[in-house]
């Protein structure tokens, strides 16, 4: 099963040299167990632009979705046998990147 963790940010910025270093072990962790299908960072919220096209409306405006201080600034998407696996690896994943994490599952 594949599942999304999310990676959450609160504006401290991007991640330092160290948290970079953690995150690149992280990553060959999850290649070596065979856990890893894909990987990314985000650009901040400001860099975000939002389209509404619902019944034709067509409306684009630049930034965020939502207003909030927390943002999702990265991803991974792996493959585990169950939830206990995935929580597993994010939580090793928020440790790596100094951020909170959130599980989920794809549909």
């Amino acid at each position: 099963m594949q599942y999304l963790i999310s990676v959450i940010d609160d504006g401290t910025g991007l991640a330092s040299d160290e948290e970079q270093a953690a995150i690149d072990v992280f990553n060959e962790g999850l290649k070596a167990g065979g856990h890893w299908v894909f990987a990314g960072g985000l650009g901040g919220p400001d860099t975000g632009t939002t389209i509404d096209n619902r019944n034709g409306a067509g409306l684009i405006t630049d930034g965020p979705f939502v207003e909030t201080k927390e943002y999702l600034i990265g991803f991974w998407i792996i493959e585990a046998p169950d939830l206990d696996v995935a929580l597993k690896l994010a939580a090793e994943g928020s440790r790596a990147c100094h951020r909170k994490t959130e599980v989920r599952p794809f549909l």
